[in-house]
């Protein structure tokens, strides 16, 4: 049975220093981190491997902490072990100015389109990958709307108020 501490001494073992940490998720899912360097080799071995057998990328994701100097941007893989039920994410992290990552699709032929999203809302640029390009906005659009920069809504609108929407403070016209 694969369990936590199999997977890690697995890739202790394997690829010596490429889990840079690892730390257990509210959710009880295991959560690795690596380089972008180690990324793709780190999946990989994930994926082929006969014990650890995560054969199926469930999605993945980009993320945007503003507040992390030099690692604003991640990518997180979610990985579905079906033969034994288990889940686990790799995180990456790197800096706003250098976006870069290895493609997966040459791994999973399905990150192309998850891995197209990320690029267009985040600004994710996944090197290698076989057609990078706008999937669901416009493509002369030169912002990438899912970093936390760029305001939810229209400050000048008059007929929201952000208290309804559980943030602080409110734009708008007050409803007291």
């Amino acid at each position: 049975m694969v369990s936590n501490d199999s997977i890690l001494a697995q890739l202790a073992e394997k690829m010596p220093g490429a889990a840079v940490s690892s730390e257990i998720a509210r959710d009880g899912i295991l959560n690795i981190h690596t380089t972008r360097e180690q990324v793709v080799g780190m999946l990989q071995l994930l994926r082929d491997d006969a014990q650890l057998g995560f054969n199926f990328l469930t999605s993945l994701c980009a993320i945007h902490y503003p507040e992390n100097a030099g690692q604003e941007l991640g990518v997180v893989y979610h990985l579905h072990n079906w033969q034994q039920n288990v889940r686990i994410r790799v995180k990456i992290f790197f800096p706003k100015d250098d976006p870069h990552v290895p493609t997966a699709t040459t791994l999973w032929p399905t990150a192309n389109w998850m891995e197209r999203q990320e690029y267009d809302f985040f600004g994710v640029v996944f090197t290698g990958h076989p057609d990078l390009r706008r999937i669901l906005n416009v493509d002369d659009m030169t912002v990438f709307p899912l970093r936390k920069e760029y305001r939810l809504e229209d400050g000048t609108r008059t007929d929201k108020d952000d208290r309804f929407f559980g943030r602080e403070g409110h734009v708008g016209r007050s409803f007291d």
